[in-house]
């Protein structure tokens, strides 16, 4: 039981230091920045684009930024070993 609390507690440090991960993606000028939350933090349109491409742009851009931090954090909580005991 007490493992399993000292688990709980590396999982929510671990959590919080999410917080500081950051990942920014760009595609045609049109740029998103992401932490470790899933909250966007920066958001760059290009003015030179039309409405259509820049919201066509922004969902791709947001897209892979999800896809890819979130599988980053996936390799931490495993290489950390917590993933393990919660079934991750």
């Amino acid at each position: 039981m007490f493992d399993q609390l000292k688990k709980l507690q590396e999982l929510k440090k671990m959590q919080d230091s999410f917080k500081e991960e950051k990942l920014t993606v760009e595609k045609k000028g049109v740029s998103v920045t992401i932490n470790g939350n899933f909250e966007a933090e920066e958001i760059k349109l290009n003015k030179d684009l039309s409405i259509e491409e820049q919201q066509e742009v922004l969902k791709q851009c947001l897209n892979e930024a999800k896809d890819s931090i979130q599988k980053s954090l996936a390799k931490k909580m495993m290489s950390s070993g917590l993933g393990a005991g919660f079934g991750f």
